[in-house]
């Protein structure tokens, strides 16, 4: 079989990428099985300068960025949103003890029932993990989105346990947010102290 200087060509260019990516991989850099890990960017991480702290009664902290306030939903939470237009949420962090059945091991099938008992459409488990690390806890974690009344979200919801207490964090945006907003929803789940 007779090669063409084209196909000799992009062999080069092919053993170039992976030599590339090998090399990336050494240095620390991005391999392509990390870069395909949705959960990659969970790594406890204190919050940053200048974040402020809701603290549910029984002492959970959930840090959230200058430009969000505190809102009022069910007692024993702590929750804050940014705001839009007309008192719209284009953000969301809440952080609820835990209150039912659900458990590490059944998360991934719990955070979806529970989103379609409350009312939400089309929910769709986008991501899952076991493995999450928290500050001072360990937990189990999904990306989902789903569709309300008022529009469709995207979320992060962890339970998270603790010595002490299991807490529910969810951070979430509308899903025309998401990509503005999940950097910073991102950091506020990182950032989640038992």
């Amino acid at each position: 079989m007779r090669r063409t200087r084209a196909v000799v060509g992009l062999s080069a260019v092919g053993a170039d990428a992976v030599a590339l990516i090998i090399a990336l991989a050494a240095a620390g850099g991005t391999s392509p099985r990390r870069a395909s890990d949705p959960f990659v960017w969970l790594r406890p991480a204190s919050p940053p300068v200048g974040w402020h702290i809701a603290r549910t009664p029984d002492g959970a902290a959930l840090a959230y960025p200058p430009g969000w306030s505190a809102i009022t939903t069910d007692p024993g939470t702590a929750s804050v949103a940014l705001r839009g237009d007309r008192g719209r949420i284009d953000g969301y962090l809440n952080v609820t003890p835990k209150q039912g059945a659900e458990t590490l091991a059944n998360w991934s099938r719990f955070r979806p029932r529970k989103i379609r008992a409350e009312g939400a459409r089309n929910v769709r488990l986008l991501a899952a993990t076991r493995a999450a690390h928290f500050r001072s806890a360990h937990g189990s974690c999904v990306l989902d989105a789903y569709t309300t009344s008022l529009t469709t979200y995207q979320e992060i919801a962890c339970l998270v346990s603790g010595p002490g207490s299991s807490n529910v964090v969810v951070a979430a945006a509308p899903a025309r947010l998401w990509q503005e907003r999940s950097a910073v929803l991102e950091r506020a789940v990182s950032g989640f102290a038992e």
